[in-house]
């Protein structure tokens, strides 16, 4: 139930989708007696617009959350097994085509084909369902495999967790197929804005994994000037706000016990 009002709740709330149906009532309203309301609704519209274009609060949210885990620099010694969240490869798109639909994510699947090589015993679980609403039948986990063989990974050596659909599932299914015993060293590698949601899940699940973020959108250091790019202020926007909302609500709904969690002292 959660996943399904998850989705379904995500789908009015994205600022592309509202800033849409607020354009449109206020061009209805044009052709009715509520003429000036049209002319306020459009207006907001345009200047809102106007500011996503300019100043880029997406940036400086996603900021915050990358920075959340910093890179780890000092990988152990000892590495017992590797887990990567998927996100990677688009599985409906790959079976439509029949050719492997790879997404901006593949840093996960990079970084852990290196950790793969250097630690040769390690176990390696890639978790992966399916996030579709209606397409339950197309698992990433089935799709990655070629992407496996191609990086010179033995996908016989990998553990598919195929069942799951959100990152709180990642957690709770991952624990249950890898076994992990008491004092065994797991990375963990996601993409670094997710990883505070990651993280909080896989410790809500009983897991105390290592994080290994990777896949960076912003620049720490840079100075960040203002912008003239509506498509992606409103894109970065979005995709902050939904990591954000996934946040408060995985911590409401006791999917996680912190509100932002962040690296144990």
């Amino acid at each position: 139930m959660f996943f399904a009002l998850s989705k379904i709740f995500w789908f009015f709330v994205n600022p592309g989708n509202l800033l849409l149906v607020v354009l449109c009532l206020g061009a209805g309203f044009l052709w009715t007696r509520w003429r000036r309301l049209g002319r306020w609704l459009i207006s907001a519209v345009a200047t809102t617009g106007f500011i996503l274009a300019v100043f880029p609060f997406g940036s400086w949210l996603f900021g915050a959350l990358e920075d959340r885990f910093p890179p780890l620099k000092d990988l152990p010694a000892q590495v017992d097994g590797i887990v990567v969240a998927g996100g990677i490869v688009d599985p409906a798109m790959t079976f439509d085509r029949g050719q492997t639909s790879i997404g901006g994510a593949a840093e996960r699947l990079f970084e852990m084909a290196v950790l793969a090589k250097r630690y040769p015993q390690a176990k390696l679980l890639f978790s992966g369902g399916s996030g579709s609403l209606l397409e339950q039948d197309k698992k990433e986990a089935v799709a990655v495999v070629p992407l496996f063989r191609q990086l010179g990974i033995d996908p016989g050596r990998v553990i598919f967790e195929s069942q799951s659909r959100n990152t709180a599932e990642n957690a709770s299914f991952s624990y249950r197929a890898a076994k992990p015993k008491e004092g065994e060293t797991w990375i963990l590698i996601t993409s670094a804005f997710h990883m505070p949601r990651t993280i909080g899940s896989f410790r809500k699940a009983g897991w105390q994994v290592t994080p290994y973020p990777v896949d960076y959108n912003t620049r720490r250091n840079a100075v960040t000037p203002l912008q003239f790019n509506f498509s992606y202020g409103l894109g970065s926007l979005g995709s902050a706000m939904h990591e954000y909302l996934g946040l408060f609500f995985y911590w409401t709904n006791g999917k996680t016990d912190e509100l932002f969690p962040g690296p144990r002292r």
